[in-house]
């Protein structure tokens, strides 16, 4: 019931400021309405903050000013003025209020840019990110100044009357209509707050430590947009420990996102210098604002799906250069969705696990499903995975429903991500069907249609949040399927193995016959080789050039003569046989065949034959048919023993970032198979031989080109086959269907 009042109350007051940023149309069209009323909430929350200290502040300031006060010391002074306890900067020295500023309506611009001047710095610095200046100049000229400030005096936006979780809705409320107008992407700025909500719920479940008395932890968020994941945090973790001790941290690299996460910082009387302003990854100006740093809990839902050129250049070279010295070592994503390097990013970031004498850390992020099965086999991704993975470091994935996201419809899905895993859950990861835990909204907004419900008697966060605290294979649940109640699995329990695979590539040999026929021989013109032969690269002398070009048409004439002494052969089924009999032909012409042009004859006199010998090389090797080459995925057996070798080399110190792994390979791109391919030969060998040689005897596996892949087909692990309806209950309905229509058809004739 409290989140219904909550969700009510802030609707209620989110609309009252769109109908006075509807008085801005004619000067601003309603995709430019954020410009004023977002800065103009933040100022008029400031405002019904300091009010009631604000004439004693003033005094207090002139006094100091007076006295000659130093001015470092002035802030610290003026701020004990506001409130005994607080410890960030936070005042005004301006003689304005908001009703202040209505008592002179006539220069109200410029005691509106003196108000905002007599901020505390860092207050000041957030109108700067908002750009507000900028448009009070163009309010007042358009005359609409006065009547919106007296507007936004009438509501009453102090912490008392509206909390800060509360107006974390507000503005999430207001900038998804922005960008409604706008059509632009509310996504990129607000996560919904039930999904937020979820997401703490999953982290600190089965996390003691932080419900301890007077305990500290540092949550972070590298994508904090208005800082809503770090707020619902904060709150989640006080509810069950009010003496804990909290530090916020977070990067945005919008600015105006990142003023209203400073505001809401700043009134709940956190360090704003914790938000960091920039771009997390790294676009050349800005990067990483908290280098070197490790947190205890971080959450993030970072833009997924979206390029990341922006940053890759210097992304590459981190990769390239520092390896798993710095973020991204293990792989880097397709250039068209990042959110696998946020992930990297995030894990740089954690505390050394328990067993190697430190805290160790927890993650939860949300993405699309890319992460869980995009790229092949040794890709960027893939690698990413197998890094994770084997370095038991995925804990549970949950599955969301789609449409709860306004700017997108997709399933998304949760990663919680942790180096300090309980002991029944190290080696295992859990899987969570969450895709039917949801209601429909009354009504929707964008393209969310659909919402995680936290009411009495229907608390899905709750359910969820239990399915993981269980950790059980198996469990079933009760959600509705096509209008009715069903019983499904929606809790699975897997080996950390099981989403590993070897690729191997499966070659079958080369098998061609030869013939000389006339369209056979016509084919040569189509060969680069051939067709290089009349081609001149003089192309500065025309008459060299035109000379060459005549001897090579010369030359190709020649092969098609040498060619075409072999008509009356027939076709051959051998190609050394044919091979033999084009040697002798030319050698009658006076001509040895260069290498290039043989293989041009080869390729256009020769077409496949499953009939025919099969081609072999310089060795007597059979050559493989490009055409009939084809792969197998085989599951990872459990984990092996490594080799000896292997595992000395992976615990010298410098080798430290690969002692995760369970398989013998290090982790990164393009790394030597040979170890696993030694280790694993059995393997795929027990597999070709059951599964590939009854079907295809002369196959055989290119071991050098084997490669490890790993993916999460979470879908897979839920899908319930039902069975077609029986096809006389079908005729049924469609002969009563042809009923209907006829009796339709009869009465519109009649």
């Amino acid at each position: 019931m409290g989140n219904i009042l909550l969700t009510e109350q802030h609707k209620e007051i989110a609309g009252k400021i769109w109908e006075i940023a509807n008085r801005l149309r004619g000067p601003y069209r309603p995709p430019q309405y954020r410009l004023v009323m977002l800065p103009m909430i933040v100022l008029r929350r400031f405002d019904c903050v300091l009010e009631p200290t604000k004439d004693a502040v003033v005094k207090e300031h002139e006094r100091l000013i007076a006295a000659g006060r130093a001015e470092e010391a002035i802030p610290r002074l003026l701020t004990k003025i506001v409130d005994p306890d607080r410890n960030q900067p936070l005042y005004n020295v301006s003689p304005f209020t908001f009703a202040r500023l209505l008592g002179d309506s006539e220069n109200i611009a410029p005691n509106l840019v003196s108000y905002i001047n007599g901020f505390s710095a860092t207050a000041h610095r957030i109108f700067e990110k908002f750009k507000f200046g900028e448009q009070i100049e163009k309010l007042d000229a358009s005359n609409r100044l006065f009547n919106i400030v007296k507007a936004m005096a009438d509501i009453d936006l102090h912490p008392d009357k509206i909390d800060n979780i509360q107006m974390g809705y507000v503005f999430e409320h207001l900038v998804m209509r922005f960008n409604e107008q706008a059509n632009e992407e509310a996504g990129d700025h607000f996560t919904p707050r039930e999904v937020i909500r979820l997401m703490t719920s999953l982290i600190y479940t089965g996390e003691a430590d932080v419900y301890k008395p007077g305990v500290y932890k540092e949550v972070y968020d590298p994508t904090c947009g208005t800082g809503g994941m770090l707020s619902v945090s904060e709150e989640t973790i006080l509810r069950g420990n009010q003496s804990a001790n909290l530090a916020l941290f977070g990067q945005e690299y919008n600015d105006e996102s990142w003023a209203i996460c400073c505001a809401d910082m700043l009134i709940k009387d956190e360090e704003t210098d914790n938000i960091a302003l920039g771009d997390t990854l790294g676009d050349g100006k800005t990067g990483d604002g908290f280098a070197g740093r490790q947190f205890h809990y971080m959450l993030a839902n970072p833009p997924f799906g979206v390029e990341w050129k922006d940053q890759q250049k210097l992304v590459a070279k981190e990769h390239a250069e520092l390896g798993f010295s710095g973020r991204f070592g293990a792989g880097l994503p397709a250039i068209n969705d990042g959110s696998l390097l946020f992930l990297q990013h995030m894990i740089s970031k954690m505390h050394p696990a328990p067993a190697h004498g430190g805290e160790g850390s927890k993650i939860a992020i949300i993405f699309n499903g890319s992460p869980l099965f995009s790229g092949d086999a040794g890709s960027g991704p893939s690698n990413i995975r197998r890094w994770i993975i084997e370095n038991d470091w995925l804990d549970a994935i949950v599955a969301m429903p789609d449409q709860l996201f306004y700017n997108t419809g997709i399933f998304t899905y949760i990663w919680l991500v942790t180096n300090r895993k309980a002991p029944e859950r190290r080696g295992k990861v859990q899987l969570i069907d969450g895709t039917r835990f949801f209601r429909k909204m009354k009504k929707s907004l964008n393209n969310k249609r659909n919402e995680i419900s936290d009411a009495p008697g229907d608390d899905q966060i709750a359910e969820l949040t239990r399915l993981y605290g269980n950790n059980r294979d198996g469990e079933t649940a009760t959600v509705t399927i096509d209008g009715q109640p069903e019983a499904r699995v929606v809790s699975r329990i897997f080996e950390n193995h099981e989403f590993g695979f070897l690729k191997v590539t499966v070659e079958r040999p080369l098998r061609m016959n030869f013939a000389a026929a006339p369209e056979r021989i016509a084919r040569l013109d189509d060969q680069s080789a051939f067709a290089a032969l009349a081609t001149s690269r003089k192309r500065k002398d025309a008459a060299a050039a035109a000379q060459e070009e005549a001897e090579g048409r010369e030359e190709q004439q020649a092969y098609r003569d040498i060619c075409s002494t072999l008509a009356d052969k027939g076709r051959y089924m051998d190609r050394d046989t044919f091979e033999v009999d084009l040697d002798r032909a030319a050698r009658r012409f006076g001509r040895k065949l260069p290498g290039p042009i043989r293989k041009a004859i080869f390729a256009a006199l020769g077409e496949r034959d499953s009939q025919a010998e099969i081609c072999r090389d310089g060795k007597d090797r059979p050559e493989a048919d490009s055409e009939l080459r084809d792969t197998e995925n085989i599951p990872l057996p459990a984990y092996p023993a490594l080799p000896a070798a292997f595992a000395r080399t992976i615990n010298e110190p410098v080798n430290a970032a690969h002692r995760g792994a369970k398989l013998p390979m290090f982790f990164g791109p393009d790394q030597p198979n040979d170890d696993l391919v030694a280790t694993m030969r059995g393997v795929i060998d027990a597999y070709m031989a059951a599964e590939v040689l009854p079907h295809v005897p002369d196959a055989w596996v290119d071991y050098a080109k084997t490669r490890v892949g790993y993916e999460i087909p979470i879908n897979r692990h839920f899908y319930v086959y039902k069975p077609p309806r029986p096809l006389a209950e079908i005729e049924t309905d469609i002969t009563a269907l042809e009923g209907e229509i006829a009796g339709l058809l009869k009465g519109l004739v009649a």
